[in-house]
């Protein structure tokens, strides 16, 4: 159901071009410009620290240092979200743009940044670290062009995002500020083609299927766990989906045996569920459990030695990311379009699963949006990122920030 949020009572959305006709807002959005070459080396230093899920501390203190040296107030709460405040005249609300700090690479990957031309390449240099770049950015700018919001504006560096991390970021600072939070613009990537205004809801999936393992030869015979998983899995690849609802699933990682000689004893796997409807999720879960049953039922009706062991499974829920969708007549999707209205752009709506998730399920109004320049190659290693036009997805987000959040009149300065 479309979201009518409190953002919705209060006044509609100043329009971009009245606020950049006000001074310091003009210096904050020409700020930009000036200070590219500062932008992209924070983007490729903030990309070499290493920030898997659950492993961002580092690059965590890194974003919270440079908050702190533009003299905002900024915490690190127990998850390890980094978020600073630009007090507004209002601070009974707020208003919350995020950009989050981990990838889907492992600890120990090359993520120095290499240089081709106009080119930066680097795993991560796209997805986040442009969107990372972006909130410090928006913060100097403003603290820069001395821009007082109505609305209490927090700026955060959120855990999470990726993969397993299930968007724990994100949900701890729904939690902590829900009272308060008005709006939600999440930054993620780069192009300013497209805004995401519907959640797609996913559920991850493992299964786990264990077995008393062996030698390959002395043993041959007993059952396999492996051999389980495979005739399970290949059970579930011939799932029939939908093309309406759009329905995906991957199988993204497997893993059991410790040698080639060997019987294991245990075999992996990770299951990626997508969906627009979440009856279809259901459907699919249900005949994930149901594939890998009958694949454990297959490899012991199959097996010769019964007397060495049994098989046991599980599917467990590793991750669920809810649904949820923003009303065409939101205040914050107004002041997205008027901030393309005058800067020239056009985007279309999208439906994505982003931290923006979470506020769109609980009824906030909230936003997926790229940060300006051009990326591609995301979760792979050969991720890239060009600069040229970034200074207008900057302008972009910050004059969405600023049409919801409001600019505190000159005598509230």
């Amino acid at each position: 159901m479309p979201i009518r949020s409190a953002l919705s009572q209060a006044a509609r959305p100043l329009s971009s071009s009245s606020l950049a006709e006000q001074p310091q807002v003009r210096a904050a959005l020409d700020w930009f410009a000036k200070n590219l070459k500062w932008i992209n080396d924070l983007q490729s230093a903030l990309t070499e620290i290493p920030a898997p899920s659950f492993q961002e501390e580092k690059r965590a203190a890194s974003v919270r240092a440079v908050f702190a040296a533009e003299g905002l107030p900024v915490q690190t709460d127990k998850l390890g979200n980094v978020i600073a405040e630009l007090r507004g005249a209002n601070d009974k609300e707020c208003i919350l743009i995020a950009a989050h700090l981990d990838t889907v690479f492992p600890a120990d990957t090359n993520v120095k940044v290499q240089h081709e031309g106009d080119r930066l390449l680097a795993p991560g240099i796209s997805d986040n670290g442009t969107g990372l770049a972006a909130i410090v950015a928006i913060a100097r700018a403003l603290q820069a062009a001395k821009v007082r919001p109505q609305r209490t504006i927090l700026l955060a560096a959120n855990v999470g995002e990726e993969g397993e991390g299930n968007l724990r970021g994100m949900r701890a600072l729904i939690d902590g500020y829900r009272t308060k939070l008005r709006a939600v613009i999440v930054l993620d990537g780069s192009g300013t083609d497209h805004v995401t205004t519907k959640a797609l809801a996913s559920r991850r999936l493992e299964v786990v299927i264990t077995g008393p393992g062996g030698h390959s030869w002395s043993d041959f015979g007993m059952v396999n766990p492996i051999n389980a998983l495979v005739r399970g899995s290949v059970r579930f690849i011939n799932t029939k989906i939908p093309v309406s609802p759009r329905t995906t699933f991957n199988l993204g990682q497997v893993e059991g045996g410790t040698s080639v000689n060997s019987i294991p004893h245990e075999a992996k796997l990770k299951v990626d569920l997508r969906s627009e409807s979440e009856d279809e999720l259901v459907r699919l879960e249900s005949a994930l459990r149901d594939c890998i049953s009958t694949g454990v039922k297959d490899e012991t009706e199959n097996a010769r030695d019964r007397s060495k062991g049994k098989l046991e499974w599980t599917v467990d829920l590793i991750g669920s990311r809810p649904g949820g969708e923003l009303g065409a007549d939101s205040p914050l999707l107004a002041a997205l379009r008027a901030a393309d209205d005058y800067l020239g752009n056009q985007s279309r709506i999208e439906r994505s699963s982003t931290d923006a998730n979470i506020p769109l399920s609980l009824g906030i109004e909230a936003i997926a949006i790229g940060a300006g320049g051009n990326g591609g190659g995301a979760h792979s290693l050969q991720e890239w990122y060009e600069p040229a036009g970034r200074e207008m997805g900057l302008q972009r987000a910050m004059l969405t920030l600023l049409g919801v959040s409001g600019v505190a009149p000159e005598k509230a300065r």
